[in-house]
């Protein structure tokens, strides 16, 4: 839930993803009116269940900063790592960790499979593609004893076993607060087969 000192900073990032997504089409146009609840409150889920983990974060595919820039604005003592291949929304990711004064987030304008190895603590993902290739793009980035926290909508099912025909992991599912259908899934010991 939008709580105390991160709401004017939210409020302020739901602002500039109305202004922007006209332009740039962050997120889907029939999501815009259910902002806060269907994307906010939804990557502070993720904000809430990850505040005990420490370490560095990488967000893949990061797109209109979902739930990157959320996670940041949670935790401000962690670095987050925003990836993203398109120009135009890193323009809009960087307006936004400027305005809102995120000095622990940086961004990386490239490919997630073109950039070298980040050895993540922990790894995010959003929206970005089925877990069985998702899991390929991870694996790259997260470090060893990494985490990755994987945000999948109603097909996390059928993902995480199609997913488990050629990756081996261990999966503790969160059911999403604010989609019935959805999870967050943290994988760990992550390993190709």
């Amino acid at each position: 839930m939008i709580v105390s000192r991160e709401t004017p900073k939210l409020a302020h990032y739901a602002a500039l993803l109305r202004k922007w997504n006209p332009h740039i089409n962050l997120i889907a146009p029939a999501t815009v009116a259910s902002l806060e609840t269907r994307h906010m409150e939804d990557c502070a889920q993720l904000a809430e269940l990850a505040h005990q983990s420490p370490g560095d974060w990488v967000d893949l595919g990061s797109g209109g900063g979902l739930p990157g820039l959320v996670l940041a604005i949670y935790e401000p003592e962690r670095d987050v790592k925003l990836v993203e291949s398109d120009g135009r929304k890193c323009a809009f990711l960087r307006t936004v960790a400027r305005e809102l004064d995120l000095t622990n987030v940086r961004i990386i304008n490239q490919r997630v499979e073109e950039i070298d190895p980040l050895e993540a603590a922990h790894i995010s993902a959003r929206a970005l593609a089925p877990l069985p290739r998702l899991l390929s793009y991870v694996a790259r980035h997260l470090a060893p004893d990494g985490t990755a926290w994987l945000m999948k909508g109603r097909n996390w099912q059928a993902e995480a076993e199609e997913a488990r025909k050629d990756w081996k992991f261990d999966m503790e599912i969160h059911q999403s607060r604010t989609e019935f259908d959805a999870a967050i899934l943290k994988l760990s010991g992550l390993k190709h087969v």
